[in-house]
């Protein structure tokens, strides 16, 4: 019996990096676990195969993180499909990196689409499922207290507003028994920003733990969030970038 047991998680954007790690560990604490994706239906179905090895239901959803309706819907069919919903982990995002001189109004869309707006569509809609002891979880970035290099204003931005989403949020569903909490990683190893990529070694040089932490590292903090021992944390914004910040 895991501490998850019983309960039922969904991970946006979960076919791949941290989110595939985050869903595959809420399924190994014995949660029942939907997960998002947008393109890589494949990645998708593979992820929800294993989390099937876990003796729990595993469901792959196809939905784009800037179409708030599919993100909504996604929430309600993974109420329906595995009976009900306890754990929203909004996982999903984009990256976006350029100098502000050369962005455009429609990347400033974008980018509040999918890494502002449909964490809010996805919360809103939860509420219709979760009760007492629910959870929602959001993958924030490090980025948002400290960005060391040009051309991360709009990336930045999308995930300080989150900081305050997560404020916000934690006040309004406190009396509900809802806890709303903030993870922000830093240099993660994924396919994203990979440990070998073109700017790892300055990343590497600006850490105080000088290497780049694993979708695992991320899954441990969220699993945490998610069960029981973390009920009487809400609001807060955890980092866990190998001391990038300090």
């Amino acid at each position: 019996m895991g501490k998850l047991t019983n309960r039922t998680a969904l991970v946006t954007g979960g076919s791949r990096g941290i989110g595939a790690a985050i869903a595959k560990r809420l399924a190994r604490e014995g949660a029942n676990v939907a997960i998002t994706y947008n393109t890589s239906a494949e990645k998708a179905e593979a992820v929800a195969a294993e989390i099937s090895q876990y003796g729990v239901k595993g469901l792959a959803i196809q939905a784009d993180s800037a179409d708030p309706q599919a993100v909504i819907s996604a929430v309600h069919r993974t109420a329906a499909a595995l009976g009900g919903l306890h754990i929203l982990v909004n996982n999903a995002g984009i990256g976006l990196y350029k100098e502000l001189k050369d962005l455009t109004l429609e990347e400033f869309d974008l980018i509040t689409a999918v890494n502002v707006r449909a964490v809010f569509a996805a919360s809103k809609a939860a509420l219709d499922h979760l009760g007492k002891g629910g959870r929602i979880i959001h993958i924030g970035s490090c980025q948002a207290e400290h960005m060391p290099t040009p051309g991360g204003t709009l990336y930045a931005m999308s995930k300080t507003a989150i900081t305050g989403l997560t404020k916000g949020m934690a006040r309004d569903l406190g009396p509900l028994g809802i806890t709303v909490n903030n993870v922000q990683p830093g240099p993660i190893d994924t396919d994203m920003n990979p440990a070998n990529g073109p700017h790892a070694d300055y990343e590497r040089s600006i850490m105080a733990l000088p290497e780049f932490g694993t979708g695992e590292d991320i899954a441990a903090l969220v699993a945490y969030l998610a069960g029981p021992e973390s009920a009487y944390m809400t609001g807060a914004s955890l980092t866990i970038d190998g001391g990038t910040n300090i």
